[in-house]
């Protein structure tokens, strides 16, 4: 289980806003640049379910299922390069059938499995979004 601190800035129905740190983990993530970090800086805003009772300007610990953040992990990133490698199969297999240069194919096919990957990527996340289990939680209260 993954766990960070932060403190508690924002309260909404169920959840909070919580203002966190960006930690050494962050420096070797392949996604830091594209995190929703306030203001480009060392420090990142995160909606987390708050079942706690935490209130704004608790410090708290919060936590992300390991195993629900490696299945979103592999949804992201190795799921469509799968599927990038069996359209440049699937091209180049069948090239031969509609008599077009095998490379084109294999590239054209590939690209198009990729983006369709992407497509159902989008709508996955949008899914597991709603989900509790993929959202982090304040498990918590630090005094």
């Amino acid at each position: 289980m993954a766990t960070e601190e932060g403190v508690v800035i924002k309260i909404s129905a169920g959840a909070a806003w919580v203002k966190t740190s960006k930690s050494s983990a962050c420096k070797a993530c392949s996604a830091r640049a594209s995190c929703h970090s306030s203001g480009g800086g060392e420090e990142m805003e995160v909606e987390v379910i708050n079942e706690v009772g935490a209130r704004v300007g608790d410090r708290i610990v919060l936590s992300l299922a390991t195993g629900s953040f490696l299945k979103a992990t592999f949804l992201l990133y190795i799921f469509p390069i799968l599927l990038l490698i069996a359209g440049a199969i699937i091209g180049q297999e069948t090239a031969s059938y509609f008599g077009v240069n095998p490379s084109g194919l294999a590239a054209a096919a590939g690209f198009a499995l990729f983006f369709a990957a992407l497509l159902l990527v989008k709508i996955k996340a949008n899914q597991l979004a709603k989900k509790n289990e993929y959202r982090p939680k304040i498990i918590k209260i630090l005094g």
